[in-house]
């Protein structure tokens, strides 16, 4: 075996690709949380790939009728995916926002594989504090944000999109097990 050999990460060819969706409010730690899974699963051998889809849709202008850009978010998230399961990834980590139950079959149908969409919950007053933190010198966006995780936060317990729900942990690394083991991985 050469060193190139050794450096390769083990497959599970028995394993079909399947995406992780994490879901929540603004705030909640999503990005935090796919990076961390993504270090676990590394850790562990298993072959995936991470992507934020907030810059899947960074785009503008956005179409009045599609404000928050999620047509094009599928669009590249196909595409995305795509690659990424070719390039031997069997779970694909996203961290984004699903506001409508109906929309959960295209987002699934955009990965290309079986979805699992895992909602992430913190205290509010946690959230704040971050939000406050992270938007010390922006007061127009502190104050959106603000706005927006007690909206969002409606908006996700009237659409019940979520498989699970798992409670943020203190420590990122917390957080990815707790992910893994309500998934199943």
């Amino acid at each position: 075996m050469s060193r190139a050999d050794d450096a390769v990460a083990p497959t599970r060819a028995d394993t079909q690709p399947r995406a992780l969706l994490l879901i929540g409010s603004v705030g909640v730690g999503k990005t935090t949380a796919v990076d961390a899974i993504g270090e676990e699963l590394a850790a562990r051998g298993i072959p995936g790939a991470a992507l934020d889809l907030d810059w899947l849709r960074r785009a503008w202008p956005t179409p009045p009728e599609d404000p928050f850009h999620n047509r094009l978010e599928q669009a590249n998230l196909r595409v995305v995916a795509q690659n990424m399961r070719e390039a031997g990834a069997q779970v694909l980590l996203a961290a984004g926002v699903i506001e409508v139950r109906r929309d959960r079959d295209l987002y699934e149908e955009a990965f290309g594989c079986p979805l699992t969409v895992v909602r992430l919950t913190a205290p509010r007053e946690l959230v704040r504090t971050r939000l406050r933190r992270r938007h010390e010198l922006d007061p127009q966006g502190l104050a959106w944000h603000l706005d927006r995780f007690d909206e969002l936060t409606a908006i996700l317990d009237a659409a019940g999109v979520e498989d699970v729900t798992v409670p943020i942990g203190q420590d990122p690394q917390d957080t990815a097990r707790a992910v893994l083991s309500a998934v199943g991985l």
